[in-house]
């Protein structure tokens, strides 16, 4: 095992895997596993309102049924996000004091998105945030009169490039293209963005593999990483599995692993999954280790797979 090389497995528990879950944990895991390296596996679990006990029970038990093993994390406590306020707040602080946050008394939608990982179409920023503009003073007053603020982050207004390692070189200016983004909301829970950055920098993790959808995520944690003093890891984006209503998605629901097993062998799922995003030719069964050999992120399919229920039947 390599020691330089850590992927993650990093759920969050809001509902049961589906399959487009289970296509980014499979090619987490054969990233990792061919490179020998060491696999992670963290609880997303940062908003208390989605997470549910149930789900995370069966998370787990999905994936091992899967094939899909993992080094360190789950069930270990250090390794779930409820557990780790600690270290957001640390962090939170480090930002403040560099000047780089700031309250903000916007719309409780915007606050609650926050907390989890974006969807398309999910407003997560602000670029135009009117208590960016308020004065020292005036912020001052709110503090002590108004509702407790949500907290943003001040985007840098330069550009940031990184190199994904399915998808090639991107670039973002964080202040033109996105604008500042809520990192801690009005109750306290800390965002998605900021939960997910000092946990990949706090446990190591050097190589980040997850769905396409959050590519444009990666320039901003890898300078949120940076600007705590970490190193960001390499970043590696699989194309989504898409159905009639979009990506597929536990909210739209989308075919659930629970109900998958209810009348399919493992080895199955993952031989349909490997023909789907490229890694197979045709539809067989194979296991997870099966396809270690041949595994190559240039077999990988880079645009979205349209997905036919009936396909999983």
């Amino acid at each position: 095992m390599s020691a330089n090389i850590v992927g993650r497995f990093a759920p969050s528990p809001s509902g049961y895997l589906h399959i487009g879950n289970l296509l980014a944990m499979l090619l987490a895991w054969l990233d990792c596993r061919s490179l020998g390296g060491e696999l992670i596996f963290r609880m997303e679990d940062l908003d208390p309102a989605r997470s549910k006990r149930a789900y995370i029970d069966a998370l787990a038990e999905d994936l091992r049924w899967l094939g899909l093993d993992w080094d360190r994390g789950w069930p270990d406590p250090a390794y779930a996000q409820s557990g780790r306020t600690a270290h957001y707040e640390a962090a939170f602080r480090t930002l403040r004091e560099k000047g780089l946050v700031y309250p903000c008394w916007c719309t409780r939608s915007e606050r609650l998105a926050a907390a989890s990982a974006p969807h398309p179409g999910e407003a997560e920023h602000d670029g135009s945030c009117r208590c960016a503009r308020l004065t020292p003073s005036e912020r001052e007053a709110r503090l002590l009169t108004s509702r407790p603020p949500a907290w943003k982050l001040k985007c840098p207004d330069e550009t940031i490039t990184l190199t994904d390692y399915h998808y090639g070189p991107i670039s973002q200016n964080p202040a033109r293209d996105v604008g500042d983004f809520l990192i801690r909301r009005a109750d306290g829970v800390f965002a998605y963005q900021l939960a997910v950055s000092v946990d990949d920098m706090e446990m190591g993790v050097t190589r980040v593999v997850r769905g396409r959808d959050l590519l444009s995520s990666a320039p901003r944690q890898k300078w949120l990483i940076e600007t705590l003093g970490g190193t960001a890891p390499a970043y590696c984006h699989a194309p989504l599995l898409t159905g009639e209503g979009g990506k597929l998605s536990k909210r739209l629901g989308s075919l659930s692993t629970q109900e998958l097993r209810r009348g399919m062998k493992p080895e199955v799922l993952v031989g349909k999954l490997a023909f789907l995003c490229g890694l197979s030719e045709e539809d067989r069964p194979v296991t997870p280790q099966g396809l270690l050999a041949d595994f190559s992120w240039e077999r990988v399919k880079r645009e979205d797979v349209p997905v036919d229920p009936v396909f999983f039947r």
